[in-house]
């Protein structure tokens, strides 16, 4: 078999790699990534905040702590299985 000669390697990507701080809590939504240099964010394509009730989260949580949250086995074992069946369905 023939070897090829691919030439020299180049860098791809010649911008700033340095990591970005981890951003945590509840106005994570609202921060925005920082650009990689030359590079514009479009504000069309930022999702915005999560659909999340906190009062229900609070609800869950409190209910879990005490011990009165109905887990049925049977449920979870039934989510967990579709969960893996869309997974590997082609879309």
């Amino acid at each position: 078999m023939a070897t090829h000669d691919i030439g020299p390697i180049r860098p791809v990507f010649t911008g700033d790699i340095r990591p970005t701080p981890l951003r945590t809590g509840p106005d994570m939504a609202s921060q925005k990534a920082p650009a990689a240099s030359g590079l514009s964010l479009s504000d069309a394509l930022d999702p915005g905040a999560p659909p999340v009730d906190a009062d229900r989260v609070a609800e869950i949580r409190k209910a879990i702590e005490d011990g009165t949250y109905p887990l049925v086995p049977q449920k979870i074992a039934d989510a967990m299985i579709a969960a893996g069946f869309m997974l590997r369905t082609e879309k």
